[in-house]
C-alpha cells in the first residue's frame, strides 16, 4: 500500500469564538463548496468513460445503499422532478446497470436495484470517493470529522432526517 501523500499545514484557522460572523459562514459555505466540487470531479472522469454524469451517479449511489428502492423514495432522496429521474432511470437500465421489478403487493410500484455491472461500477466510483474522504478525515482527527458530520446534519431540514438517517443501515 502506497504512503498517503504529504500535505501542507492547513492556513484554517480554528473558529473564533464570534463564528457566526458573516466571514466565517462565508467561509465555511465557500470550503464547503469547493471540497465537494473536488470530491465529485474526483469520480467524473469514471463517469465520462461511461457516458455518465453526476445525476447518475446519485441514483446509483442510492440504489445500491437500498435495493429495491421505490421509485418514490428516490425522487424524495434525490429532490429531482419525476422528468428528469424517468431519463437518468432510462439510460441506466438501458445500459444494463440497474434492475426494475413489480412491487409485491402493488404492481404499479417499481423497485430498484443494482445489477452486477451496476454494482461494479458503483464499487469503483465509491472507493475513489472513499480515499478522498479517508485522507481529509485522517487530517482532521476524530473530533473534527464528529464536528463535521454534526454540522452538516444541522443543514439537514428536520422533516428530512429520517430519511437521511435511514440510509445508515445500508
Amino acid at each position: 500500500m502506497s504512503a498517503s501523500p504529504s500535505y501542507p499545514a492547513s492556513p484554517i484557522m480554528p473558529a473564533s469564538p464570534l463564528f457566526l460572523r458573516e466571514d466565517e459562514i462565508r467561509q465555511g459555505i465557500e470550503l464547503l463548496y469547493f471540497g465537494y466540487a473536488a470530491l465529485t470531479r474526483s469520480i467524473d472522469e469514471g463517469l465520462a468513460e461511461q457516458g455518465l454524469g453526476r445525476a447518475h451517479h446519485r441514483a446509483i449511489y442510492f440504489i445500491s445503499r437500498q435495493p429495491d428502492l421505490p421509485v418514490k423514495d428516490l425522487l424524495r432522496l434525490l429532490g429531482i422532478t419525476k422528468q428528469s429521474l424517468g431519463r437518468v432511470l432510462t439510460e441506466l437500465t438501458d445500459r444494463g446497470l440497474i434492475e426494475a421489478r413489480q412491487g409485491p403487493s402493488d404492481r404499479r410500484q417499481k423497485l430498484l436495484r443494482l445489477s452486477a455491472s451496476g454494482k461494479a461500477l458503483e464499487a469503483d466510483l465509491f472507493r475513489a470517493l472513499r480515499e478522498r474522504m479517508a485522507v481529509a478525515y485522517a487530517q482532521a482527527g476524530q473530533g473534527s470529522v464528529t464536528g463535521f458530520w454534526r454540522v452538516l446534519e444541522g443543514l439537514i431540514p428536520e422533516t428530512e432526517r429520517a430519511m437521511v438517517f435511514g440510509l445508515r443501515g445500508g
